[in-house]
């Protein structure tokens, strides 16, 4: 592991409700599915599956309040049949709120609506992992504009953080409005917006591709104050490409991060991890963040911790957990470096254990993000 490259802790133009003005600390919009994995099996010859929770945003509720401690709720919407309250129960095992979980009626088959389920293989060595979603016509892929009461949320019970990302504005065009109305309303009411592109070529395929995605994306950047993607996510040009730039060095972000900015003057803060794969089970993994500047001054650009050579058990959910930890900084003020590296540090750990969400704790994050060895603690 590597320390971070700069100590610069830049001003960052973020302006966060008290806690005690607020209910939760952050709310996530999203799709929860049941994940099903084989373990150290294959999806097409297990007798076997055990099951988890996940979901983009989502996931980045359940860190927050599991590893970090804080009030967080998510808004998502299930039908009403046993695998939709073993969702709901998974849910509260994380500790998330579910109160803003939009219950629809079970006809009985699921032709009206169903709950979306994913299957995950876990890759090892030279075998990638496989994700095989199973998510169409879920319900909260139908869910519209003016069915969740959003100035209730973020205007009477108070939301310090609003999260939601491309995945829920994929699902289907309602869905993408959703998204616009929500961040409409949490504007409206003072909380921090966050936005992870996390763009899925799987969702996108009947929308237009990465080309629509972008569309969309920058149509939403004009409300979002941290933004959790990188240049191809606001590129058209780039066209039907999925794959993340290759990034130099942290002069090249920079530039990348520098011309977003000049886009989108309203963004307060710009991240994004930054993934080396040897094999399917050792990653080169770290991130880079930028402080946007004032009106057409250049903000600066930090460096966080670098694993070269990281051992994964499972690498789904990394991100969200990398994007846990950087909001988790923001919140408690600890500045943008010390942020950044709590990200990188809280995903690293997060790709030890199984399944979709963070395992670890708070005190295990700030362990490793001194650089203290993995032995084992007696």
């Amino acid at each position: 592991m590597e320390q971070a490259q700069t100590s610069v802790q830049p001003s960052i133009r973020l302006e966060i409700r008290p806690p005690e003005r607020t209910r939760w600390d952050l709310l996530s919009l999203g799709e929860v599915m049941l994940r099903l994995d084989p373990g150290e099996g294959r999806i097409a010859s297990t007798r076997s599956f055990r099951v988890w929770e996940g979901g983009g945003e989502y996931n980045v509720a359940r860190g927050l309040r599991r590893c970090f401690g804080l009030r967080t709720s998510v808004a998502t919407s299930l039908v009403d049949n046993p695998a939709g309250r073993l969702v709901e129960d998974l849910i509260l095992q994380g500790g998330v709120d579910t109160s803003h979980i939009r219950w629809v009626g079970f006809d009985g088959v699921g032709r009206e609506a169903r709950n979306g389920m994913y299957f995950m293989e876990r890759g090892f060595g030279v075998r990638p992992g496989l994700g095989m979603m199973d998510r169409g016509h879920t319900a909260i892929a139908q869910l519209r504009p003016g069915q969740i009461d959003w100035n209730d949320i973020f205007g009477s019970e108070g939301v310090r953080w609003f999260h939601t990302g491309g995945i829920m504005a994929a699902l289907s065009e309602d869905a993408t409005e959703v998204v616009r109305e929500a961040m409409e309303a949490a504007g409206r009411h003072g909380s921090v917006i966050s936005f992870d592109a996390n763009y899925r070529p799987s969702l996108w395929k009947a929308r237009g591709g990465r080309k629509r995605s972008v569309e969309i994306n920058r149509s939403l950047l004009p409300m979002v104050d941290v933004f959790f993607g990188h240049e191809g996510d606001v590129a058209a040009e780039l066209g039907e490409s999925s794959e993340r730039p290759a990034w130099h060095g942290l002069e090249s972000f920079r530039l990348m991060a520098g011309r977003v900015q000049n886009e989108f003057p309203n963004l307060k803060v710009i991240a994004t991890t930054i993934r080396q794969p040897r094999s399917a089970s050792r990653n080169g993994w770290g991130a880079f963040a930028y402080a946007c500047g004032d009106a057409g001054k250049q903000g600066d650009a930090l460096a966080g911790l670098q694993f070269d050579d990281l051992e994964i058990l499972d690498r789904v959910g990394g991100g969200d957990s990398f994007a846990a930890g950087l909001i988790y900084g923001l919140l408690t003020q600890r500045g943008l470096a010390w942020a950044l590296n709590c990200g990188v540090a809280h995903g690293a750990l997060a790709m030890t254990t199984p399944g979709d969400a963070s395992m670890v704790t708070l005190a295990e994050v700030e362990r490793l993000m001194l650089g203290t060895a993995a032995g084992t603690l007696r």
